[in-house]
C-alpha cells in the first residue's frame, strides 16, 4: 500500500498543480470574476499540500520561472505572442515533470507527462491565445464615446473587475471597491480599461437615454 501510495502522490500532485498553473493563466487574462481566482488558490494550496511529501528537484524552478517570464511576456505584447505561449507551455511542463524527483529522474509518469504536456501546448496556444487576441481587437463602438456613460458592474470591481457600458462588456478599475449588480460611471480611461466610480443618481437619465 506504502509503495502504491508513493507512486500516485507525484503524479496526483503533478495534475493538480498543472491545473492551478492554468487558472492562474485565466486569472491574469479574465480577471474580476473571482471564480478562476478562487480555483487557482486551492488547487495550488493542494499541490503545496502533496510537495510535503513527495522529494522535490529546486532545478526545475528554472524552467518553471522561464515559462511565467514568456507567459508575462506574452500577454503584454501586442502580437508575435504564439511563440511566447509555445515556450510557456513547455516550459512550465518540463518544470512540472522534473519537480518532483531526484536529480534528471523525473517523478512523473512519462505517459502521464506527454498526454498533460500536449494538452498544456493546446491549451496555451489556442485558448488563451484566442482569448489575448478578442481583447485586443477594435471595440465595437468608439472608445473616447464611453466617457460619462453610465453602466453596470458585471463583477465586483475590487479594484478590477468587468462593467457593462453603452452595449459593450469591458474590463473596467475602480478607486474604491464597487459591488456587483451597482450602477457606475466612466470618468476615464486606462487603454481599453475603464477607470469608473459610483454613478451620480442625479445625472443618470441623461445618460441612460444613450
Amino acid at each position: 500500500m506504502g509503495e502504491t501510495a508513493e507512486l500516485l502522490l507525484p503524479n496526483l500532485t503533478y495534475l493538480i498543480l498543472v491545473a492551478g498553473i492554468w487558472l492562474v493563466s485565466l486569472a491574469i487574462i479574465t480577471p474580476g470574476t473571482g471564480v478562476h481566482e478562487l480555483a487557482a488558490v486551492l488547487a495550488l494550496g493542494l499541490a503545496a499540500v502533496g510537495m510535503l511529501f513527495v522529494p522535490l528537484n529546486p532545478w526545475s524552478l528554472i524552467p518553471l520561472g522561464l515559462g511565467a517570464l514568456c507567459f508575462v511576456l506574452a500577454v503584454a505584447s501586442r502580437r508575435g505572442t504564439a511563440w511566447l505561449l509555445a515556450l510557456a507551455a513547455l516550459l512550465v511542463s518540463a518544470g512540472s515533470i522534473w519537480l518532483f524527483g531526484a536529480g534528471w529522474e523525473a517523478g512523473v509518469h512519462p505517459l502521464l507527462a506527454s498526454l498533460v504536456s500536449l494538452i498544456t501546448v493546446g491549451f496555451y496556444g489556442f485558448a488563451v491565445r484566442q482569448v489575448l487576441a478578442a481583447q485586443r481587437m477594435r471595440p465595437k463602438v468608439d472608445v473616447a464615446g464611453v466617457l460619462g456613460q453610465v453602466g453596470e458592474a458585471r463583477s465586483e470591481i475590487n479594484p478590477l473587475g468587468t462593467a457593462f457600458v453603452h452595449g459593450e462588456l469591458w474590463s473596467a478599475r475602480a478607486e474604491h471597491p464597487i459591488a456587483r449588480g451597482s450602477r457606475v460611471r466612466v470618468i476615464g480611461l486606462e487603454g481599453l480599461t475603464l477607470l469608473v466610480a459610483p454613478a451620480n443618481d442625479t445625472l443618470d437619465s441623461a445618460s441612460c437615454r444613450d
